[in-house]
This record gives C-alpha cells, sequence and structure tokens, in this order.
C-alpha cells in the first residue's frame, strides 16, 4: 500500500528510465543549473559590494531584459531553422566563454561595473537563443506521454538549484583565497557537463527553413491561429504580471516583521520549498487527464494565496501562503509547458516555446515595475492585493472567452494544429 502511494505522488522517474539522451541531458543541465546558481548569486554581491547601491543592483534586470527582447523570438527561429543540437553547443559554448570573462575579471579585482552588466547581457541573450531549442527538443525525447513527466523533472532541478544555490554561493563566496572568483569559476566548469548531455543527443531531423523576419512572423501566426495556445501564454502572463510581489517583500516585512532580513530570506524561501514540494509529488497533476482545466485552477489558486499574503498578519500563515504559491506555481509552468510543446507543430515549435519564454520573462520584469508603482501610488498591501485580484478575475475571463484551454484533455491535439 505504501510503495502504491509513492508511485501515485511521487515524481514519475520513468523517462529517465526509457530515454538514455533525455537522461544525460537532464543530468548535464542539473549539473549546469548548480553551476549558474553561483553566478546569480555571485554578481549582484559583487555590484553591491562594488557601489553600495541597491540601485545599480537593480540595473541587472534592465541588462537581462533587454536582450531578452532583443533577440528572444529570434532564438525560436534559429530552433526551428537550423540543427537544434548544434545551436545547444553554439550557445553554451557562449554561455562558457561568459562566466570565464566573469571569473577573469573577478580574479583581476576589477571594480567596473559596466562589464558586469556587458556580461550579464551576454548571457542573457545566449540563454534566450539556446532556451527555444533546449525545450523544442524535449517532445522527440520523450515522447507525448512522457513530456509532462520531464518537464516537471525539470522543475525538480530548478526548484533544487533556487533553495541550495544561494546557501552554497554564499558559502563559496565567504573562503578565502577565491572569494566570489570561485563562484565564477564552478559556474565556467560546470558548463563542461552541459556539454556532455548536449554532445550525447540523438540527430532529430534537420530543419528545413532558413533564419529570417518572415520566419518569426510565421511563427506568430501560429500563436493567433490556435486559441490553445494563446489561452495558455495569457494565463501564465497575467500571473507573472499581476500576482507577483516579489518587489513588495521588504516593504511588506518592515511593515509587519520589523524588517528583520531573516524573515525576509525566509519569504523566498517559503516559495522555493513550497514549487520543489510540488515538484517532488508531481505524479498527480502530470497524470491528469484534464490539464487545461488543471492549469487554469493552479494560476487561479496563484491568486488566492498572494491574495491572503497581502492581508494576513501572522508569520507562519504568510509563509504558508506563500509556500501554497509556490506549488500552484510548479504546476501551472510544467502544464503550460506540457500543453504548448505538445499542441505546436514541429515546424514551427522552437519560435512558439521563444514566444513563451520571451512573454513569461517579461512579464515578471513588468509586473515588478507595476507593483512598485502601485505601492508608491498607494501601498504596498493594496499593490499586492490588487494584483491578486487582477490574476483571478483574468483567468476566470479567459477560462471563458477561450473554451479551448478549458476543454484541453491530456494527449488531446487541437483540431489544424497537430504536430508533424
Amino acid at each position: 500500500m505504501l510503495l502504491d502511494l509513492r508511485v501515485r505522488l511521487l515524481t514519475d522517474f520513468s523517462p529517465l528510465r526509457r530515454s538514455p539522451a533525455f537522461r544525460r541531458l537532464w543530468v548535464g543541465s542539473t549539473l549546469s543549473s548548480v553551476g549558474g546558481a553561483f553566478t546569480t548569486f555571485a554578481v549582484p554581491l559583487q555590484i553591491y559590494a562594488t557601489t553600495r547601491s541597491s540601485l545599480a543592483v537593480g540595473g541587472l534586470g534592465v541588462a537581462q531584459l533587454v536582450p531578452l527582447l532583443a533577440v528572444g523570438l529570434w532564438g525560436g527561429q534559429l530552433a526551428d531553422s537550423l540543427d537544434r543540437r548544434r545551436v545547444l553547443l553554439a550557445t553554451t559554448a557562449t554561455s562558457t566563454l561568459v562566466s570565464g570573462a566573469l571569473a577573469a575579471q573577478a580574479l583581476a579585482g576589477s571594480r567596473l561595473i559596466w562589464p558586469l552588466y556587458l556580461l550579464v547581457a551576454c548571457k542573457s541573450a545566449s540563454g534566450a537563443l539556446g532556451g527555444p531549442a533546449r525545450r523544442a527538443i524535449l517532445l522527440g525525447l520523450v515522447g507525448a506521454d512522457q513530456l509532462a513527466a520531464s518537464l516537471a523533472l525539470n522543475r525538480v532541478t530548478f526548484q533544487v538549484t533556487a533553495v541550495a544555490g544561494p546557501a552554497l554561493g554564499g558559502l563559496l563566496a565567504s573562503l578565502p583565497p577565491l572569494g566570489l572568483s570561485g563562484c565564477y569559476l564552478v559556474d565556467t566548469a560546470s558548463f563542461l557537463a552541459s556539454f556532455w548531455g548536449v554532445a550525447g543527443l540523438p540527430d532529430l531531423g534537420r530543419r528545413t527553413g532558413r533564419p529570417g523576419t518572415g520566419g518569426i512572423v510565421e511563427g506568430l501566426r501560429v500563436l493567433h491561429r490556435s486559441p490553445l495556445l494563446t489561452g495558455t501564454l495569457l494565463t501564465d502572463i497575467a500571473a507573472t504580471a499581476f500576482a507577483l510581489p516579489v518587489v513588495l517583500f521588504p516593504a511588506i516585512n518592515a511593515a509587519r516583521f520589523a524588517g528583520n532580513p531573516r524573515t525576509l530570506g525566509l519569504f523566498t524561501a517559503a516559495i522555493g520549498v513550497g514549487g520543489l514540494l510540488s515538484a517532488t509529488l508531481s505524479a498527480p497533476f502530470t497524470r491528469a487527464r484534464h490539464q487545461g482545466r488543471l492549469m487554469l485552477a493552479a494560476v487561479a489558486t496563484w491568486g488566492a494565496a498572494f491574495a491572503g499574503f497581502a492581508v494576513v498578519h501572522s508569520l507562519w500563515a504568510t509563509l504558508g501562503l506563500l509556500g501554497l504559491a509556490g506549488a500552484a506555481d510548479t504546476v501551472t509552468v510544467v502544464l503550460r509547458s506540457s500543453i504548448i510543446q505538445t499542441n505546436a507543430p514541429d515546424h514551427a515549435r522552437g519560435r512558439v516555446v521563444a514566444a513563451e519564454y520571451m512573454l513569461t520573462g517579461a512579464g515578471s520584469y513588468l509586473g515588478d515595475l507595476g507593483s512598485g508603482a502601485l505601492a508608491a501610488l498607494t501601498t504596498p498591501t493594496t499593490s499586492a492585493l490588487a494584483g491578486a485580484v487582477a490574476t483571478i478575475t483574468a483567468t476566470f475571463v479567459i477560462a471563458t472567452a477561450l473554451p479551448d484551454l478549458t476543454r484541453y484533455t491530456k494527449g488531446s491535439q487541437m483540431p489544424n494544429h497537430r504536430c508533424t
């Protein structure tokens, strides 16, 4: 009975058993993601240590957003017109060089911050160009029936890295003689694992198109013609653009918990722990039949959790609601990606997932800006509550206006949008 319960609840590891290529890619990506967390921790710390300016640290968001918007759709076009394995090898090599340059400037004792912005922008551009190819290959590696489970495994990697990465980075940065340089060096070395994972990919077929603006427009038309794909993207954008009040955490922490930095750290950690728990117990939702409805319910739950966060004053209730939001986020991300990748035609899959990557990333940045602006005009509590209510409202509107999403079931493909 206990074994049966574990099988029904715990992450489905069958994609790792059935697909050696996916297993190798997943292991390589996991090790590389751990290394990447060290750089994610080190760059803001180095900028703050150099400038003592939170505004300078905030500039990293701009350095990441601008390349994402500039080249995000081109990454999808590359994935649909070139050999996806070669695209991954090229972008992995670029990211390796960037990490090596970060290590070099730290070892040299540089006090300049513009090289950090430039290198972070290069790394963001490399990720935007290679990310669509990485996502587009999954369906060919594991098949439609195992896609959601493989996405849940990727989410486990993301959540473990989010929870453990900063702690490990802080430990390494505090150790002489390398300090921050050690963080960058670990990241650089971790790309060896990524190369190993990508090098083991099979030939998934040659792309027949050619890069160009016309191909990007064609990919956007695929989205426009599919109410299911459009609804899926709009639902996630509603969640990230309205109800992601991370920028309000410091102000709310100051108002309710006297600005205790340890409490502020628990806010983010609670979201990560909730997401990790959901990813670990992902079997029920990755095997669920009515994935469209479940995704909509998860987004509504995300909004409701942040609505509760906006009004409660107990620390334990606050952390519990943030954990619930993190759990709902994992369900949303996994099901969103599964629906999009299953229903995007192969010849345009890279461009469709590029739009997903770009729009959801931009949504979080714009959400920070909107939340901060509304908080300045009203209060942080009002801003958090308004965003949460807007997310719940938008979810119901999308479900009503685009019933294809509500009706979608696992394994089904909407008419005229079958994968080729």
